[in-house]
């Protein structure tokens, strides 16, 4: 493929809500995390395509408070911006008393401060910084007169005081969307251009209607008024089968050389209308036209390639397939659930592995499992594993998971029965969670390898005595149940490893010599 050209999404899998900022010619980019810890990526780039992981804003608990809640809570949509040498990250923890808050730093790859909780209305705040350096609170709420359904909502504007970081004087009703009877007006941002004051929302919720719709205005205290060519960028007019759907939640940045792109999310759908990926970030170009934007001009929608910013073309940062946990310190692109026990993972006490000690608690709960992951980025992959580890007793098993949440999600492990090893893959769906295969080894074998694979929408769960045979437990396992139109919810899936002593104490520990995620 020519050099001028990228494809789409420029994050894949579950990197959903981007937001970005420009510092010169550096470009800066977040994500919402929800209920994984560390919470918010922050991602670098020179030329808004090829992006490096720099840094996880919320890593520690007292930023990022997790506890007992679903998948689809916690960290909803963030907004970084920059202003006078101090980058701003503003989100909403909605499973906490924090609620909306924000964190400083001066370097973007952290350390970030302590929440500052403003204890206002409302999800997906963001933050805008005027020419003479007063800095509004931008958010949404239900009308202040009075919601006729769920999800009218209004936009809503006041000031932050950078001093004290608290919101102060009054707050005015900027917009309520573009459509009449329009749901979930949110995800706003404002920009100053030409004099006017632009704002850019979604409607219609996330999913299949998602739409991007802009107001202007001259003043910040008086009400918007929407372009009449809105909603200026949706897919919900293409139909469920359309390859790329969900299309909202959009921020925008013009480079150093005077273009403007927009980051949003959107969907692939894959084996009919499954969205087992989540929502992850997508790059559009767009020009202004009588003072509007007009997105993909001559299209309007979301394509899987574009010519390329007219930026210096970054270096690709891929992440590495294989980690071997030879560093002190795990990879920043790796999860957890909720607030982890870290006492439970080791890279040190044996050179070369991971030592992942049993939780009680489930990967089908609300608790906090010995899992670590990574995001599911394609429908074609193969996760792989090697775990050494000998059960005490057959409550105890370890291995692979791909999750989507506690209430769907398939497990592979390894235990232990009248003291041979006994392999067996776990179904949960709906909350209910059922064997549907299982094998009683001749032997006992303390180190086996484990693999996954995806073929569209078909899992198969293999193991291998000696790594270079695998022989297969179960294939043809629906991957549809591993999707948002099945399971609900806001995220996409993660594949990772496990241990668990399902509800018991344990002091037993698996030691995992290696994980290897990689698209086919």
């Amino acid at each position: 493929m020519s050099e001028n050209i990228y494809t789409n999404p420029i994050l894949s899998g579950f990197y959903p809500d981007p937001s970005i900022c420009r510092v010169e010619d550096d470009y800066y980019l977040v994500t919402s995390t929800f209920a994984y810890w560390p919470g918010v990526p922050i991602f670098h780039s020179k030329d808004l395509v090829h992006w490096k992981q720099i840094g996880n804003i919320l890593d520690r608990k007292e930023q990022l408070p997790l506890q007992n809640i679903e998948t689809s809570r916690g960290i909803f949509a963030p907004t970084l911006r920059y202003h006078d040498g101090t980058f701003y990250m503003i989100t909403t923890n909605v499973s906490s008393s924090l609620g909306n808050f924000i964190v400083t730093a001066t370097n973007p790859a952290g350390p970030w401060s302590d929440p500052y909780p403003l204890g206002s209305a409302g999800i997906d705040p963001s933050l805008f910084f005027d020419d003479d350096g007063k800095c509004y609170y931008c958010g949404t709420q239900e009308r202040r007169e009075g919601a006729r359904y769920y999800g009218d909502n209004e936009i809503y504007i006041q000031e932050l005081d950078l001093q004290t970081m608290k919101l102060t004087g009054e707050s005015y009703p900027a917009w309520h969307g573009a459509l009449r009877g329009v749901e979930w007006a949110e995800g706003p941002h404002i920009y100053k251009k030409d004099g006017w004051y632009y704002l850019l929302i979604s409607e219609a919720g996330t999913g299949h209607h998602h739409a991007v719709s802009i107001a202007r205005s001259k003043s910040l205290t008086e009400p918007f008024e929407g372009y009449k060519g809105n909603p200026i960028l949706t897919h919900r007019h293409l139909g469920y089968y359309y390859p790329i759907v969900n299309v909202g939640h959009p921020d925008i940045v013009e480079t150093q050389n005077g273009e403007w792109w927009m980051v949003c999310l959107a969907s692939r759908i894959c084996g009919g209308y499954y969205r087992n990926l989540g929502r992850e970030t997508f790059l559009v170009p767009f020009t202004w036209e009588d003072g509007w934007p007009v997105v993909n001009p001559g299209k309007g929608i979301l394509e899987e390639t574009f010519t390329a910013p007219k930026l210096p073309a970054d270096a690709e940062c891929p992440v590495p397939a294989k980690e071997d946990f030879d560093d002190s310190k795990i990879p920043l692109h790796f999860l957890y659930l909720r607030n982890p026990q870290q006492e439970n993972y080791s890279t040190t006490d044996k050179s070369g592995y991971l030592q992942m000690k049993l939780s009680p608690d489930l990967l089908s709960s609300t608790g906090a499992p010995s899992y670590l992951c990574r995001r599911q980025q394609s429908f074609h992959f193969l996760a792989e594993t090697s775990v050494t580890f000998e059960a005490s007793a057959d409550n105890e098993q370890a291995g692979l998971a791909i999750y989507q949440s506690q209430s769907y999600n398939y497990q592979l492990l390894v235990g232990t029965r009248e003291s041979k090893t006994l392999l067996c893959v776990l179904k949960t769906y709906d909350d209910k969670t059922e064997v549907i295969a299982e094998k009683l080894l001749d032997a006992s074998f303390s180190t086996l390898h484990l693999r996954m694979t995806q073929n569209e929408q078909d899992l198969a769960f293999l193991y291998s005595t000696d790594s270079k045979t695998f022989d297969t437990l179960a294939e043809h396992v629906d991957a549809r149940m591993l999707s948002t139109d099945v399971a609900g919810g806001f995220v996409g899936n993660t594949i990772g490893l496990y241990a668990t002593s399902n509800g018991k104490p344990s002091e037993t520990c698996a030691y995992f010599d290696y994980f290897t995620y990689e698209d086919l």
